[in-house]
């Protein structure tokens, strides 16, 4: 056996219990296998002692006062909102359709759509809260189709299926790296609309205050959307108590003034959101490293 062939196996082992919790009752109503997989996810982040390890580290950065009970009731419910979030992307074609579900506000959609009728692009960022993907699914349903930047994953298997989930929200999907960087700026410079999840930890940039500890931060989509006049708008899909719909919220535009600090004001709105609704924030993204202590 050939060692692509090899790794192929290998990485479908691993990606056989995500396939089959994801695909399982497929019989089943789209809100009932979702809450399903939510609730296989949350029993994960309680009680499977790495997951649960790798969300104290972070919890306890920006919670230290919070009591292990709590913590761990924490984890549990961050696990069963992330289990949902990836069930619709993973089945993204259905989940765009379901236009009753979002219950849109704010000033930024109004702001996307003007741009975007004098040909001029668009830069909507956010982070890993809520259903990000219910975003795009919001710009679409008025006519404004919006791409997005992806880290591509290793596993192949995964990597496929979660790829053609994104596509379904919208193109172009664009993966991170020189390549995507330049097909981005055309892009944008054509009158596109981005999304850019923009809370991982960026090797390359600079210390800027998330949550309250300093974190490693892309400046990336300010410098763009001062470099090319493009309004740059914070939006949120934030899951609603019935855990089936949602509360998308357009911000104003951050105001231009330089890359750092409207890099700043994003990371303020998003810890914002954060704080109001920890449990829909995904915490096992190592945002911060060793360097950033609260």
């Amino acid at each position: 056996m050939s060692s692509t062939t090899l790794r192929s196996v290998l990485h479908f082992a691993r990606y056989l219990p995500l396939w089959s919790a994801l695909t399982v009752f497929r019989w089943r109503a789209f809100d009932v296998r979702s809450r399903s997989l939510g609730t296989t996810f949350g029993l994960i982040l309680r009680w499977f002692p790495p997951a649960r390890r790798r969300f104290d580290r972070e919890a306890k950065r920006i919670f230290p006062n919070l009591k292990s009970l709590q913590r761990a009731r924490l984890g549990q419910e961050m696990g069963r909102q992330m289990g949902r979030t990836l069930f619709e992307i993973y089945h993204d074609d259905e989940f765009q359709t379901q236009h009753h579900k979002f219950k849109v506000s704010g000033p930024g959609l109004k702001a996307i759509a003007d741009a975007n009728a004098v040909g001029r692009g668009a830069i909507v960022v956010s982070g890993h809260f809520g259903q990000w993907e219910a975003i795009r699914a919001v710009l679409k349903m008025n006519g404004l189709e919006s791409g997005a930047v992806y880290r591509p994953n290793k596993n192949s298997h995964y990597e496929r299926r979660v790829l053609a989930g994104i596509e379904a929200g919208g193109k172009p999907i664009l993966a991170t790296g020189q390549v995507g960087t330049r097909a981005l700026v055309r892009h944008l410079r054509n009158g596109g609309i981005i999304s850019i999840l923009l809370d991982e930890k960026y090797a390359e940039g600079v210390r800027l205050p998330f949550l309250g500890a300093d974190a490693l931060t892309s400046l990336s989509a300010a410098q763009l959307a001062l470099k090319y006049d493009l309004p740059m708008i914070p939006a949120y899909g934030i899951r609603l108590d019935d855990g089936n719909t949602f509360s998308v919220v357009f911000e104003a535009p951050i105001p231009f003034t330089d890359s750092a600090t409207m890099t700043r004001a994003f990371n303020d709105s998003l810890s914002e959101r954060i704080l109001k609704n920890p449990e829909q924030w995904y915490w096992l993204l190592r945002r911060w490293d060793d360097g950033a202590k609260p």
